[in-house]
């Protein structure tokens, strides 16, 4: 698939699929993608996306990256991204994660959307985003940069599926209905100590609903419009929390159900039923 993009867009692509499959970090992309070429970062993106595709692995939705200012300024982005989400990538509600399994992980708690239509026009707006959403959920994203130290700039991230690790849905979620999402109330715990707070008016957008909007305009413009079944992980509450081997991470966004994971060493990960 390499023919579908120029010499040096291949080799950004190769690159970043090359330290996903070995499990290593690499140089940044950003002076074979162009400092500032946003349409190639998400090519590279795409590209890559498509060979895990052909590897068995299947999409399962969209992730909205660097939405919360606060994640913006740690990671020195500012503005916001998209990325792809696969079924690979899917840990369910309290299950156990070999931490080697990441390279150098950040966990956040972010409000996550399944849909139960289509969104695939060009001019969605809010209310028509909020009809289309099935249930809402709490959800817990690592993130996990497969670029050396996180040296990222917006198209490194971008091409590297906007440092998409893991994700966790909560067991349950809730019908949207008339919800203010900007009112929610979030905390993040680990090992029962609240580690990051933050708000659904933090989001990017001010709104998490707003937020699924702009990505459905987006993805519909990039040719991946969103479809019904799938998730959208609308982007961090509060700051990102580093993530060590004996973490337990939970989090409460409003009266959402719950959601928690749990990091081990690879022993207690096959012990507890988890491939490491």
């Amino acid at each position: 698939m390499s023919d579908d993009l120029s010499p040096p867009l291949a080799r950004a692509a190769e690159r970043l699929r090359y330290a996903g499959t070995m499990h290593r970090t690499c140089a940044p992309v950003r002076h074979l993608i162009g400092e500032d070429n946003i349409e190639n970062a998400y090519a590279v993106q795409q590209h890559v996306v498509a060979l895990q595709e052909i590897s068995g692995a299947r999409v399962v939705g969209r992730k909205l990256g660097l939405t919360a200012r606060t994640v913006q300024h740690q990671l020195g982005v500012h503005q916001p991204t998209i990325g792809t989400l696969m079924d690979t990538m899917q840990i369910p509600d309290g299950g156990v994660v070999p931490v080697r399994r990441l390279l150098q992980p950040l966990i956040e708690a972010e409000v996550v959307f399944r849909l139960g239509e289509d969104l695939d026009r060009p001019d969605v707006n809010a209310e028509r985003a909020r009809g289309a959403v099935a249930e809402v959920l709490a959800a817990l994203e690592v993130v996990d940069s497969r670029i050396e130290r996180w040296d990222i700039s917006v198209v490194d991230t971008i091409a590297d599926n906007a440092s998409a690790g893991l994700f966790v849905l909560a067991a349950a979620g809730q019908p949207l209905g008339d919800r203010d999402l900007r009112d929610l109330q979030m905390q993040m715990r680990r090992n029962g100590t609240v580690v990051s707070t933050g708000s659904g008016s933090d989001n990017f957008h001010g709104d998490p609903v707003r937020g699924l909007a702009w990505l459905a305009g987006e993805a519909h413009r990039r040719g991946t419009p969103l479809r019904a079944g799938q998730v959208v992980l609308a982007g961090a509450l509060g700051p990102m929390v580093k993530v060590k081997e004996g973490d337990s991470f939970s989090a409460v966004i409003g009266s959402l159900p719950e959601v928690s994971v749990h990091f081990r060493s690879s022993v207690a990960a096959r012990e507890a039923g988890v491939l490491a």
